[in-house]
């Protein structure tokens, strides 16, 4: 009886009209040349800590993250994004770009935006499936400033990019350089069935990203779930040599399935006490999800029926879990690089929940564990976290 009652509840659930997927605040001309398009992404949290003997954690409520955007296009082929956040009351511009379309296969980029490497972070932020992206998203770049082609080629069965860009740490983003050289970034995507609908594999890409840059002194810190630093470098470190990074990504989306794994290696030369280590980071996630109310899983989910208790509709469930890791490099340990306290690995899973009451209106909850390795002073306690988000993004 409790399995039947289920499949009913989902049944009604999922029931009925299709939710609305228009923009709600588009202005165009007549043919399309000219359009603007507001949105914003309004993210409340709650983050709060279980057993959180070392006090690493804040439990608190916060604005994750305040966003207003505009994005359109001008004379048909010219296409603009602009993201501003205000959250902890701070003004940080995130894009600013525009592009200039010669073809599908052709398209310039000019402007500060997310760096052509990992696929967690190319997702846009009212879509991700978590509280917080992934570890792999640490060790790889975020927004830069420069220039970027890319388009498809052979339909969408194969798509690029390439940039060339200030260069940014690990996990970072920059508004200035820091020195005269510059980043090389490049990602290939293939999807051998896209164009083949019917196909079991339509769905599947495979993708390989890579990265080359002399980024300066400045070092990054690593940072878990909880916005937790578990790793920093000595003050008197010194990123000195050129930095590597390279990844192979895959996804796979079919019906109410989707999923998508990656791995990042961050190589590059610290510099202490004027002897120089070279050091290898690595991090790696498996994400999968399940629509609980059967619509397709794509990367902005659309209910079938839009929240409206009085018709029986209450949007679309979709339950969502990670494993992943991050390893810091022995040398950094070995060779007393890090910080004092540091953790050199740290392993994570999360298992959550997504409501999508709308297109642009979602609740999420979601708990963590992280579990770290220590120094000579000892393991910092694993972090056990509970995350929970109300969402408007449109």
């Amino acid at each position: 009886m409790p399995r039947v009652l289920a499949a009913a509840f989902l049944a009604l659930w999922a029931t009925s009209a299709i939710a609305q997927t228009t923009p709600p605040f588009v202005v165009q001309s007549d043919n399309g040349d000219n359009r603007l398009q507001l949105g914003a992404v309004v993210q409340g949290d709650a983050r709060f800590a279980i057993d959180d003997v070392q006090h690493n954690v804040t439990d608190t409520f916060l604005l994750r993250r305040l966003r207003a955007q505009a994005q359109g296009r001008l004379a048909r082929y010219f296409d603009f994004y602009l993201n501003v956040d205000f959250a902890g009351g701070i003004v940080n511009v995130r894009d600013a770009y525009f592009d200039t379309t010669f073809s599908s296969a052709f398209h310039l980029r000019a402007g500060k935006a997310k760096a052509p490497f990992s696929y967690d972070r190319n997702i846009r932020a009212a879509n991700i499936l978590f509280g917080e992206r992934g570890l792999t998203t640490t060790v790889a770049p975020d927004r830069d400033i420069g220039l970027q082609l890319f388009g498809d080629l052979a339909g969408t069965r194969v798509s690029y990019a390439v940039a060339v860009t200030n260069g940014v740490i690990d996990g970072g983003s920059a508004d200035a350089d820091s020195n005269d050289a510059k980043d090389v970034t490049a990602r290939i995507i293939a999807r051998p069935w896209a164009a083949s609908s019917g196909h079991p594999l339509n769905g599947l890409g495979l993708s390989l990203a890579v990265n080359t840059g002399t980024h300066g002194p400045a070092l990054p810190s690593f940072v878990s779930a909880g916005r937790e630093t578990f790793f920093t470098y000595a003050a008197d470190a010194a990123d000195t040599g050129r930095r590597m990074r390279w990844s192979p990504q895959a996804f796979y989306y079919r019906g109410p399935f989707g999923g998508y794994t990656e791995f990042v290696r961050s190589s590059g030369e610290i510099t202490r006490h004027g002897v120089a280590s070279d050091v290898d980071h690595d991090a790696w996630q498996v994400v999968a999800s399940w629509l609980l109310t059967g619509e397709p899983a794509e990367e902005h989910v659309r209910p079938r029926a839009n929240f409206d208790p009085s018709s029986g509709h209450y949007g679309a469930l979709q339950v969502v879990a990670r494993i992943e890791g991050l390893a810091v490099s022995r040398n950094a340990m070995s060779r007393d690089l890090a910080a004092p306290g540091a953790s050199r690995t740290a392993d994570a899973w999360t298992a959550g929940v997504n409501w999508y009451l709308n297109p642009y209106v979602k609740w999420y909850v979601g708990l963590s564990r992280t579990v770290f390795d220590g120094d000579a002073s000892g393991a910092r306690h694993a972090e056990n976290l509970l995350l929970g988000r109300a969402q408007l993004a449109f």
